[in-house]
């Protein structure tokens, strides 16, 4: 079973980082997920009535993750953390793009609570997983480019394992080869903020909330947290 890490030049970084790992094995991403698919035309009828709207980069939470991308020097306006382009998505176009159950929850629960999010299925994860600086020499295939191969560069955050780079820029966009399908059975989401001070508990109720929509259809889940403080788990 992999490790994820905080690499501790990372945590010196970003010490109030929290990271929830909601993980679930056993599952069935070919049956019907209702409720997931509820929370998804909930948010959009919101949306569509005017009573709520998407975390822009004006939002703390958001506006955090435009600083954090500039300080390793990525232009986030340009390349996004996942949260804000899937809400300026949603913002733009009214619906959420509907992809498999799985990654349809996280994504609900990620521009719900404007929290970053991402996806990996555990058994195409090779050894432990490290959220570190990249050094330059790894390899990252974008998800839905299995032909695409890039090279981060010196100083990016990366999610990493053996083989290569899960995520760039923090949380801007997973990999194809680690991607979650209908047919993963073993997976494991993330949920993130680098203000634990004044958004864990809001983490802590998305991380709540999203396990809740992967337990009606897994054998079993649980919420792992890593911290500079606790900068380990084992999923």
């Amino acid at each position: 079973m992999p490790a994820f890490r905080i690499a501790p030049a990372v945590a010196d970084a970003f010490p109030d980082t929290l990271i929830a790992l909601v993980t679930a094995t056993g599952l069935r991403g070919r049956e019907p997920w209702p409720d997931t698919a509820a929370a998804l035309e909930d948010l959009e009828q919101r949306l569509a009535d005017g009573i709520w709207q998407p975390a822009d980069e004006t939002d703390p939470r958001i506006e955090a993750w435009h600083s954090a991308y500039r300080s390793f020097g990525t232009n986030p306006r340009r390349i996004r953390p996942s949260v804000d382009a899937l809400g300026r998505r949603l913002a733009k176009k009214g619906a959420l793009p509907r992809i498999n159950p799985a990654v349809d929850s996280y994504n609900a629960v990620s521009v719900h609570h404007g929290l970053p999010a991402g996806a990996f299925d555990v058994d195409h994860v090779t050894g432990d997983v490290d959220i570190r600086h990249a050094d330059g020499t790894e390899s990252f295939t974008p998800l839905g480019e299995p032909d695409t191969v890039e090279t981060p560069k010196p100083g990016e955050i990366i999610y990493a394992d053996t083989t290569g780079v899960l995520t760039r820029h923090w949380n801007h966009r997973d990999a194809h080869r680690t991607r979650v399908t209908e047919d993963s059975t073993h997976i494991a989401l993330v949920l993130e903020t680098l203000h634990a001070d004044r958004d864990g508990d809001l983490l802590k109720a998305a991380a709540h909330e999203l396990q809740g929509l992967l337990a009606l259809h897994a054998e079993q889940t649980a919420v792992h947290y890593l911290s500079p403080a606790q900068p380990q788990a084992t999923v």
